[in-house]
């Protein structure tokens, strides 16, 4: 287990694991005893502490960071409901983008997620399953990076710091904000464990088979962060076999069988679901922005991020991609502490191997050219030669940084660990410049934003009078990527028993011309037309062919009934669009204004 245990170079370091150093009157083995809940309890109450807010009223707030994924995560929640309830197609939903539907595995469906908490989805709302899974997805995060650092290190202190940071850095708080699936790496640290333990005799079968049945977790979770921690532990194992070649030597045919075996059991089970992900209706290529788009700002890495103590809004703006994507962060006193412990762990091969990982991924993370405080400097990076390699290109580049961030983490746990074999005086200025880097970026509890209330014509159950079974309910806006997301937050709190068009979800831009990847449903004509009206406050000009192009979209999207969003920008403008474009007044029932177009959506498809 030398590479797996090493913390410091074995030549310097005596083997034997120091004992924990318990508190005054506390015996020593209760004090052990006390450390792992103990662990577990401050992770779990610090992450209430940041999902505070949100956790007052699940169902009725959104997070303010990013409530476009907020809503996404709603959806996808509900989704995971219905298939356990209901009987729904795993792989494939009809309750957005209707008529067309969304191809489940071509989004973040969190399906290993949604499927086991959809009871609770089912009895408290799709919003209580968001909460719980944004608190659990911290906490497990950094009680399973704590797990995997009390077997790497000697001290549950170290440990404890460890699984700290990798659960709560500015990233993972950062991407709380509503991105159910980066905050949910529990699975990460285990996977991490089987790769490493591939080195053991006796382990090809049993660890393989362990390792393939965890990425096939990982996969139903989140694809990128599997990416991420594949691409870390392919630079960490060559780093540390060029270091340490004579192991290697020994032990890499067991290691590549175990890998082998991992492979076989994984794309056994993934071979259908990858099958519909990559070429089933609704699949995609590419993302619909360029590589350079979103990237780190190098300036990014000494800046405190918006959700940190030390944290300033306006400056954190300037070098972030948004309040979901702060992926570095860490602060001046962290970088140079991070300097400070590569200097005390420089002889760990571990160390230099983890700490090559990082930069890697900290470079990849930039993108083709170097941008800094905002501005592109054109300097060309290594990423620009990789950018469109495939599966590559679907990444946000930006999010390379996370694997950084969490790398960050086990070099704290070394050096935490490393510190108690200082003298005093060094021990005390460790612990010192560590709480003047740490303290800064611990959380602050998120931000939310109330949400209006679910109409009655929704609560009540009075649209089934107008949206039969087959047929859908049209909210007015369309939601889309940016606009209109209520009424996909509609639908995900009804349990999405009427399907609605449009949404914001991942599928290709204009089938089956273009199929490069976007974040909305291919443009109608008539929801061009209102969306127009939405962001100019204009009343349009009808003719002929508008009203035609409305009884042909209704008729694609199977519609019932169109309802006006209360408080929508320009209501009073949509609503005289709509009236004029359809031809009758709407009625106002159960809070809301209602036109019945059932007989306009005349053929709508089988």
């Amino acid at each position: 287990m030398h590479a797996v245990t090493e913390s410091v170079d074995r030549r310097a370091e005596p083997a034997a694991r120091e004992p924990v150093t318990p508190e005054p009157g506390v015996p020593a083995g209760r004090w052990r005893r006390l450390a792992v809940p103990g662990a577990l309890l401050s992770y779990l109450a610090l992450a209430v502490l940041v999902l505070v807010q949100l956790w007052r009223d699940p169902n009725g707030r959104v997070l303010a960071g990013n409530d476009d994924d907020h809503g996404v995560f709603l959806f996808m929640l509900a989704h995971g409901e219905r298939v356990v309830f209901h009987g729904a197609d795993l792989l494939f939903s009809d309750r957005l983008n209707a008529s067309a539907g969304v191809n489940m595995m071509a989004n973040t469906s969190v399906l290993a997620l949604s499927l086991p908490i959809a009871p609770v989805t089912h009895l408290l709302g799709a919003g209580v399953s968001v909460a719980l899974l944004l608190t659990l997805g911290l906490a497990g995060t950094a009680a399973a990076w704590y797990w995997l650092f009390s077997r790497l290190v000697r001290g549950r202190l170290a440990a404890w710091l460890g699984g700290l940071w990798c659960g709560f850095a500015p990233a993972m708080v950062s991407h709380a904000n509503g991105h159910v699936n980066f905050v949910c790496q529990f699975a990460v640290p285990f996977i991490v464990w089987q790769v490493l333990r591939l080195r053991e005799p006796g382990r090809v079968l049993r660890g393989g088979l362990a390792l393939g049945l965890l990425v096939v977790l990982q996969v139903f979770i989140n694809e990128e962060t599997l990416l991420f921690t594949a691409l870390a532990l392919g630079v960490f194992v060559l780093a540390y076999a060029v270091q340490r070649r004579r192991d290697a030597a020994v032990v890499w045919r067991r290691f590549v069988a175990g890998l082998g075996v991992a492979a076989a059991v994984a794309g056994t089970l993934l071979a259908y679901p990858l099958w519909y992900q990559f070429f089933a209706p609704g699949s995609y290529h590419g993302q619909p922005f360029p590589p350079d788009q979103y990237v780190t700002d190098l300036l990014s890495l000494g800046v405190y991020a918006r959700q940190s103590l030390a944290g300033n809004a306006a400056l954190a703006r300037e070098v972030s991609v948004s309040a979901t994507e702060e992926n570095t962060f860490f602060g001046v006193p962290m970088l140079i502490l991070l300097g400070v412990m590569m200097g005390m762990l420089w002889r760990s091969a571990v160390a230099r191997a983890v700490a090559l990982a990082g930069l890697v991924l900290l470079v990849m993370s930039l993108g083709p050219q170097l941008r800094v405080a905002g501005h592109n400097t054109g300097i060309p990076l290594p990423f620009g030669l990789v950018s469109h390699v495939p599966i590559l290109d679907l990444v946000s580049v930006t999010r390379f940084a996370m694997v950084t961030a969490t790398l960050v983490g086990v070099l704290i746990a070394m050096a935490a660990d490393r510190i108690r074999r200082y003298p005093h005086p060094r021990r005390v200025a460790f612990w010192a410049a560590l709480a003047v880097a740490l303290v800064p970026v611990l959380p602050k509890p998120l931000p939310i934003v109330g949400a209006d209330p679910l109409p009655s014509f929704l609560t009540e159950g009075t649209w089934r009078e107008y949206v039969a079974p087959g047929r859908t309910l049209v909210p007015v806006p369309l939601p889309q990527v940016t606009h209109g997301r209520t009424g996909m937050r509609w639908a995900a709190l009804s349990g999405l028993e009427f399907a609605v068009p449009g949404g914001y979800f991942m599928g290709p831009k204009d089938p089956p011309g273009d199929e490069t990847g976007s974040w909305q449903a291919p443009l109608r004509p008539t929801f061009v037309l209102l969306d127009w009206v939405r962001e100019y406050g204009l009343r349009p000009s009808l003719t002929y062919v508008d009203r035609r192009n409305a009884r042909t979209d209704l008729s694609y999207w199977r519609a019932g009934a169109v309802v006006l969003v209360p408080g929508s920008e320009h209501g009073d403008l949509l609503a005289v669009t709509l009236t004029d474009l359809l031809g009758r007044s709407p009625r106002l029932i159960g809070g809301v204004q209602v036109w019945d177009v059932r007989d306009l959506a005349v053929a709508p498809p089988g």
